[in-house]
């Protein structure tokens, strides 16, 4: 999704040879390494398209193609953007395919309810079309697991890293019915690890922050692959030298994370540290509909490790993103009408000068969902 020209369908003529020749050498470049796995989406604009102008040339029968198309309340609406992602990539199958952004129950329901868009894609794998369905989720772990024990799946792509483990629970569910994990994004939505504050880089030591949340990831082995999102061929060697710790990653992760809570303890406490989204509810039951819980994450990530950037680039992208990254941040919030919401926390008292805190800190211009699969 990071090296196509545009994330807006264009012709064909609009693609810069410069912006090609980046891509197609970024592809060979992975399968040199042994990294086969290319994730595509009918969202990412002419990201298919250019990748149909590379992958009927290479050896079908080393790469795992997949591609995502978003579910709809029109099943055959579906089945026509899956027929306009393969004329695009110029495959006669793709090896999985996920039904991309069941993030509420509405996408849940339009994909698995009877004659929807899953059935679409049970179709298309009896057919061959299609090796393996899964789907990809921005949703809450309860709504992720609920897709899961669908059992309908075969492979599941979600967010879970190192700052952000609330999912656990749902790869513990896809690991007991034989799914594939897929982690979505680690190195942008996981801190934009590949420019961390010089305080992360500090505490990693002796791996760089993205190496450390690889090895994190891989350590479990109920995860299976990471999307790297590569931009160019020199953004998989962070990676690669990554893989240089694995047979000493027991030792070392465990140490860095250690670093890593005693350094936040330090800034915010213990008892903040691991409790502070007690009690907290979801965004849609708050005035305003104020993410409270995304908002205190990105506080307690800016006191903790100085991830001001990576801060302002979530906190602004809330009111912004739809069910993608959902909820409002607080920049025209009237705080005064949280405490009925807060009454279950321990930290009721303080919570509203956090999220004023945080406005402050974070407040920039608002961002957009780089993605239009919404």
């Amino acid at each position: 999704m990071r090296y196509q020209q545009s994330w807006e369908d264009i012709a064909a003529a609009d693609v810069p040879q410069k912006n090609q020749a980046n891509l197609e050498a970024t592809i060979r470049r992975s399968l040199e390494l042994g990294i086969h796995h290319i994730e595509t989406a009918r969202g990412y604009g002419s990201s298919e398209m250019q990748l149909g102008w590379i992958l009927p040339k290479l050896p079908r029968q080393e790469l795992i193609v997949q591609t995502k198309v978003s579910p709809t309340k029109d099943p055959c609406k579906f089945a026509e953007t899956f027929e306009e992602s393969m004329r695009n990539l110029q495959l006669d199958h793709v090896d999985l395919l996920s039904i991309h952004g069941i993030n509420n129950e509405e996408t849940l329901d339009w994909t698995v309810r009877e004659g929807g868009c899953l059935e679409v894609a049970e179709k298309l794998k009896a057919a061959g079309r299609v090796r393996h369905i899964g789907f990809s989720t921005h949703g809450r772990c309860s709504l992720i697991t609920k897709a899961i024990e669908s059992n309908r799946f075969d492979y599941v792509n979600l967010h879970w890293y190192y700052i952000f483990q609330d999912n656990w629970p749902a790869i513990v569910a896809a690991t007991r019915l034989d799914m594939g994990v897929f982690i979505i994004s680690p190195n942008d939505k996981g801190g934009m690890l590949y420019k961390p504050s010089p305080k992360l880089s500090r505490l990693c030591q002796p791996l760089s922050p993205m190496a450390f949340n690889d090895l994190f990831c891989l350590l479990r082995p109920e995860v299976h692959t990471l999307s790297l999102g590569a931009s160019c061929p020199d953004d998989f060697e962070a990676h690669v030298q990554a893989l240089d710790h694995l047979e000493a990653a027991n030792e070392l992760v465990p140490e860095i994370e250690a670093r890593l809570r005693n350094a936040a303890i330090e800034m915010v406490g213990e008892d903040w540290l691991d409790h502070m989204l007690e009690g907290i509810p979801h965004w849609d039951a708050v005035p305003g509909e104020l993410n409270i819980r995304v908002m205190l994450r990105l506080w307690t990530l800016v006191k903790c490790f100085d991830m001001i950037e990576y801060g302002k680039a979530r906190y602004n992208l809330l009111g912004n993103a739809g069910h993608w990254f959902p909820g409002r941040n607080a920049k025209a919030a009237d705080l005064s009408l949280l405490p009925p919401a807060l009454r279950k926390s321990r930290f009721a008292e303080c919570i509203p000068e956090r999220i004023a805190e945080t406005n402050r800190l974070l407040q920039a211009d608002e961002k957009k969902r780089l993605s239009k699969s919404d």
